[in-house]
């Protein structure tokens, strides 16, 4: 599937690109700063920072939760193999550019449907000369084609990462907590699941009001509560590593959260909110800011 994926026809992956509808990678794309992303992307993530103007938070804390785990996983545990399921459009850095660079031989299967992420998808597979990358086009909620394909790129003997991060909010439960029991099921022992997702336990106000504009654009959008997202891990019989579910600005906090390049003063006031954004630095958050749960499971 991954190697038919990336060879498909240009004109084929154009025809599947919907550009007048909001697509959830593309929209995290806007809030990163990138630039794959369409009008309605834009539209969409304007929307939501003007129901919370500091919500851009929540996106760039949840891709800085994702650096500290992947280097949490590979320079304390050894883990060699990472799945990322929703892997969204490529943004430095990668989950393979970080692991690689602790662990040169890692192998990592990133995992998204977003046609525009297709285009773009080899740019995910720049691996270093000792390891392994590979991207596969496939839905999340077809847990057994992803195990079918990553099985062609990671030894399923030997502990895998699965990587959820920012994806369980947009599946609704009678679907959301199979797949992932299917997922980690098919994982062995000493394996982790790397998990995030938006709650309303912390700021409601906030975040309900962007979900409001969310769901007005036709996303599911699902906000778990801290015992919902510690099921994902429960049911699963994973144990919890320290420090459990919490938010996700303190999941093993290490003050390091990269701050972009600045631009000059008078190029900064010409840009909108939703431009200004990739400039932020966001090493300023408070709990009053943070509407994500952030946790790490092992599988014994």
């Amino acid at each position: 599937m991954s190697g038919d994926a990336l060879s498909q026809d240009p004109a084929e992956l154009r025809r599947r690109i919907d550009t007048t509808k909001a697509h959830p990678a593309r929209v995290y794309d806007v809030f990163l700063g990138g630039k794959d992303n369409y009008p309605v992307d834009r539209a969409a993530a304007a929307a939501a920072l003007a129901a919370n103007p500091r919500g851009y938070l929540d996106v760039r804390h949840n891709r800085d939760f994702l650096r500290r785990a992947v280097n949490t996983l590979v320079q304390e545990d050894g883990i060699r193999q990472f799945l990322d399921v929703g892997t969204g459009l490529p943004t430095a850095e990668n989950v393979h550019q970080i692991a690689q660079r602790t662990i040169p031989d890692a192998r990592v299967v990133y995992v998204d449907n977003d046609p525009v992420v297709l285009a773009h998808a080899r740019a995910l597979l720049t691996s270093g000369p000792e390891g392994r990358t590979d991207y596969i086009d496939a839905d999340f909620k077809s847990p057994a084609q992803i195990l079918e394909q990553a099985a062609k790129t990671l030894d399923f003997d030997q502990p895998i990462a699965l990587c959820l991060v920012a994806i369980l909010h947009f599946v609704e439960d009678e679907e959301a907590y199979p797949i992932v029991r299917e997922l980690v099921d098919a994982l062995p022992a000493g394996s982790r699941l790397v998990l995030s997702h938006l709650t309303e336990d912390l700021n409601p106000e906030n975040i309900r009001a962007v979900q409001r504009t969310y769901t007005e654009r036709g996303f599911t959008f699902v906000l778990r509560t801290r015992a919902e997202v510690e099921r994902f891990f429960s049911e699963s019989s994973l144990e919890m590593v320290d420090p459990g579910v919490v938010p996700v600005h303190r999941w093993r906090a290490d003050n390091a959260a990269p701050v972009p390049d600045q631009p000059e003063a008078s190029y900064l006031a010409g840009l909108d909110d939703i431009e200004k954004v990739r400039y932020a630095d966001i090493n300023d958050v408070t709990d009053a800011d943070i509407n994500v749960y952030a946790g790490v499971g092992n599988k014994a």
